[in-house]
């Protein structure tokens, strides 16, 4: 009789344990119900918006060969936008690879100590490339990590505006690394994906003009933006 006590005993507990993790399961199912709807996919495509601050890292010349009384006093940062396409392809549960073809229009300016200023303006045509790491689902919701490389073309390097002999010359090539952070945002027909990403060029923009005094006083100019971006998948 004990025994048979027990096995009912037993059976009870599994039961009612089964049950919790059945409930718990549901539960968990309807928090990430939409979030589920995209699980499935391996690849997706998606538009991106977004807004820039674009200025330049500036390393100036040896000044024992520049004139002193010219120098660069900052290089302010300027607003400009972004649209891109997104084509995203799962690897595993936690990571994506990410390429994302688009245009960057961008202002930037360098000011010198004898109140002149030089405003750059450009429009790149820019192919990024990525990975991503993203965080367990919770209530349709996934934060992320991002990092990768992109290059650059500057398509208004040609310019007349650009041509001015008055006018410090950059190279239209940029390469440039990136990393950003946001979060996906699971809706029943689309991912919505706020991100803020930083990037970095990795060679040296600056064409020398011996004849410019504006140009003589640099060494080195690098890109640096900060991009807001706004996200659209599915």
């Amino acid at each position: 009789m004990h025994s048979i006590s027990g096995f009912k005993t037993l059976i009870f507990i599994l039961l009612t344990m089964g049950m919790a993790m059945d409930a718990h399961a549901q539960f968990s199912a309807r928090d990430n119900a939409n979030y589920l709807d995209f699980q499935s996919k391996r690849y997706y495509f998606g538009m991106s918006f977004g807004a820039n601050i674009a200025k330049f890292h500036v390393i100036q010349a040896n000044a024992l060969y520049t004139d002193q009384s010219l120098h660069i006093v900052e290089s302010a940062p300027k607003g400009g936008f972004n649209i891109h396409l997104i084509s995203n392809l799962k690897m595993g549960e936690y990571f994506d690879f990410r390429f994302n073809p688009g245009f960057s229009f961008m202002y930037r300016q360098l000011i010198y100590n004898n109140s002149a200023s030089k405003e750059i303006e450009s429009v790149y045509f820019e192919t990024p490339f990525g990975v991503r790491f993203k965080s367990a689902p919770y209530k349709d919701k996934r934060a992320f990590v991002s990092a990768g490389l992109k290059y650059g073309y500057d398509v208004a390097s040609n310019s007349r505006s650009r041509k001015a002999e008055n006018l410090i010359k950059l190279s239209p090539h940029d390469f440039q690394w990136e990393a950003g952070i946001g979060m996906q945002i699971f809706y029943p027909f689309f991912i919505f994906s706020p991100e803020i990403k930083i990037s970095r060029g990795l060679g040296n923009s600056l064409i020398y003009n011996r004849n410019l005094p504006e140009s003589i006083v640099l060494d080195r100019i690098n890109s640096q933006i900060v991009t807001i971006s706004f996200n659209f998948e599915g």
